[in-house]
């Protein structure tokens, strides 16, 4: 069964964490391990494959940056959870589609256990609280491992949002859970969504596991 591991990566720089991504698929492309990364990084405006310039309105002193994700602009700031999803996809019988569900589904039960109701919308990826985005996502698949992941506000300083149209919207109103709780501790959020993805994709691989058993048992 393929390994699940939790890395924390603590506060660093996009490039750093975009580059080590793209280091490390070809080592996990063998399907042997996935790993799940926690990260925050310093403030940065990140432009996916599909963004349109115009979607980033009045950048000012925060660096804008191309990234190979799929989507439009968004923002990343100290105080909001990112985990990164280097997952093997065939290994948990994903793809694209799948693993989008997967992970707004993880976010919208994180946070109802905080008392939140949430929900995804299929036409424009992500997880709200009424109209308002509380967590983005973005992907890309190579060497069939994904890479990128979700992103959630948790104790941030929003401001950079009115800089830009978020992924790609207009007037989208951004939000975060320090809004709805009064104290709110991110690594404590950092864990449980970490953790809740960890399982996701256990339960996911020991299915596989016991469906190719059964056929095997078929077979003969």
């Amino acid at each position: 069964m393929t390994e699940v591991i939790i890395i924390d990566r603590g506060l660093e720089l996009y490039e750093k964490t975009h580059q080590a991504m793209k280091d490390q698929l070809a080592l996990l492309k063998g399907g042997k391990r996935t790993e799940l990364w926690c990260v925050q990084h310093l403030p940065v405006f990140t432009q996916g494959q599909a963004g349109k310039a115009k979607h980033v309105l009045n950048p000012g002193d925060i660096p804008v940056i191309q990234s190979d994700r799929g989507g439009e602009v968004t923002y990343h700031g100290p105080g909001q959870v990112i985990l990164y999803t280097l997952i093997p996809m065939k290994h948990f019988t994903l793809n694209v589609r799948a693993l989008v569900s997967l992970l707004e589904n993880i976010v919208i039960g994180l946070l109802e256990s905080y008392g939140i109701s949430s929900l995804a919308h299929a036409d424009a990826p992500g997880v709200y609280v009424g109209n308002r985005k509380i967590a983005s996502l973005g992907l890309r698949i190579r060497h069939g491992v994904s890479y990128h992941g979700v992103a959630l506000n948790v104790s941030m300083d929003l401001e950079p949002f009115s800089r830009i149209n978020p992924c790609g919207y207009e007037g989208l109103e951004v939000t975060q859970l320090s809004d709805y709780i009064s104290t709110v501790a991110i690594d404590h959020v950092f864990d449980q969504l970490s953790r809740r993805l960890k399982q996701q994709l256990l339960d996911l691989a020991s299915h596989r596991m016991a469906s190719q058993n059964q056929q095997n048992i078929l077979d003969h």
